[in-house]
């Protein structure tokens, strides 16, 4: 962020005062109303007459896909739509990669029963469940006309996988998607004795976004870790692939690809470290350890044995130094041109951190020598960017994206009877952009190359709609 928002924090009391009562009075309630941050926000929002999406005055939504439809491979779309990114597609069309946080026994791709699964080659399964309960989770690609706002086709684009939670896409043109789980054989989670696995889980797979309905090769990206995966954000300029881990006690990880944009040929895979602070817990719960607007140089600590067996990279990481967070979760890289100033940036939410339990945003600021020897006398930045501890400004922050004015764009993922999509400027100002009366959590959120659409997945439901309107930007 720029140094302006550093200085008003630290040098400025009354402002930090005053802003703070702004800041209590911005969401008086979970009720609706966003008027007094309307020169940041979208003002206040219009109750849904379906009950489904409240929206600012002027926008407008249409669910464009549920769970249960058939696709054009003739099989179906799984349950709990997860994290989401967008493409370019041919002839101005857009095309959407998206993962499902499903398990074994849930709504999945080949029916209730498996009646559809002769419509895939067992071959192009990662886990094909000895042929009879394969993973159910994985990816499903649709292509979007944003002129007129209609589903062209969607269809399976990875297959046998379990619990896609995030990810994130490449400067190359794919999706990386994440598993959440670290279930093996005869280990299987959240599932009865009916339902066989016969691979280990807990990897990244890469789907290349393609508007033509083909699956991925389902290889693991085995060096980038075995871990509870969720989400990835890719550094255009170093190549360099950071990773969150969701658990209450988790590390941040960076991959250093031996060959840049190319995974799946293996890389270093390293743990993030405060300098000269080791193994510093980071999540505030215990003691105020860190404070926002603190800014801490990073170094990386080498992690072997990735494929991690005894499921314990963090285990050894901590050992090494490497610092603690609370539930990472999404990860997104905001471009140099998306920024107030001339740096990119990685910023990523940490679900159940800081005082009260209720989220952290953080933001990496890379080296210019990013994974290169000239990055120890020039290290990485990491900076606490937000830690409201106020459930009526954000909480639990999970899924996040940059919107095309340069704010972000934050799902809640919690319960209740409202929950919110919240947009966060680079000054670290909170406004509501949407509602969900469903129950459940905002994941997903990315905006159209072209910026006119604004997808998001309401997960419980099972829905993926499309939000138009009066965008900035």
């Amino acid at each position: 962020m720029p140094a302006s928002r550093r200085d008003f924090l630290r040098t400025s009391a009354a402002y930090a005062a005053g802003f703070a009562g702004l800041r209590s009075l911005v969401h008086p309630s979970l009720a609706r109303g966003d008027a007094l941050l309307g020169a940041i926000g979208y003002g206040e929002l219009t109750p849904d007459p379906s009950g489904l999406l409240d929206l600012p005055a002027g926008f407008s939504y249409r669910v464009v896909s549920r769970t249960g439809d058939a696709m054009d491979d003739g099989l179906l779309v799984s349950a709990s739509p997860d994290g989401m990114a967008t493409f370019a597609g041919p002839d101005g069309l857009t095309i959407v990669v998206r993962n499902h946080e499903t398990k074994p026994g849930d709504a999945g791709p080949f029916g209730e029963n498996y009646e559809r699964l002769d419509k895939i080659a067992l071959d192009r399964l990662f886990d094909d469940g000895a042929g009879r309960t394969p993973g159910v989770a994985g990816t499903t690609t649709f292509v979007y006309d944003t002129k007129r706002q209609r589903v062209v086709k969607q269809f399976q684009s990875l297959a046998g996988t379990e619990r896609n939670c995030a990810g994130g896409p490449t400067p190359w043109g794919s999706w990386v998607t994440c598993e959440e789980t670290t279930d093996t054989p005869g280990n299987l989670l959240d599932a009865s004795d009916d339902f066989t696995l016969v691979k280990e889980h807990g990897y990244c797979f890469e789907v290349p976004a393609t508007a033509e309905p083909r699956l991925a090769d389902p290889t693991p990206l085995v060096a980038m870790g075995r871990m509870r995966h969720e989400a990835i954000a890719v550094d255009p300029r170093s190549g360099a692939v950071y990773e969150t881990e969701d658990l209450d006690e988790s590390g941040i990880y960076r991959y250093l690809p031996d060959q840049p944009g190319k995974l799946v040929a293996g890389g270093q895979l390293q743990a993030l470290a405060i300098r000269g602070q080791h193994a510093l817990d980071t999540r505030n719960w215990e003691s105020h350890a860190v404070s926002v607007g603190d800014r801490f140089e990073v170094d990386w600590v080498d992690l072997d044995h990735p494929e991690s067996p005894d499921n314990d990279l963090r285990v050894r990481a901590f050992a090494a130094g490497a610092a603690r967070f609370a539930r990472g979760e999404g990860m997104w890289y905001v471009g140099e041109d998306q920024t107030a100033n001339s740096e990119g940036a990685i910023y990523f939410a940490c679900t159940s951190g800081g005082i009260k339990r209720i989220g952290q945003i953080w933001k990496y600021t890379p080296s210019r020598s990013e994974g290169q020897p000239g990055e120890r006398s020039e290290p990485g930045v990491l900076e606490l960017f937000l830690e409201p501890n106020d459930s009526r400004l954000i909480e639990n922050a999970d899924n996040l994206t940059v919107a095309p004015w340069g704010d972000l764009v934050v799902c809640e993922d919690r319960q209740g009877d409202v929950v919110r999509l919240v947009g966060v400027t680079p000054t670290g100002q909170c406004y509501t952009l949407a509602h969900n009366h469903v129950q459940g959590e905002f994941a997903g959120a990315t905006f159209s190359p072209d910026g006119s659409t604004l997808f998001v997945n309401l997960q419980t439901a099972g829905m993926t709609v499309a939000i138009t309107g009066p965008w900035r930007g």
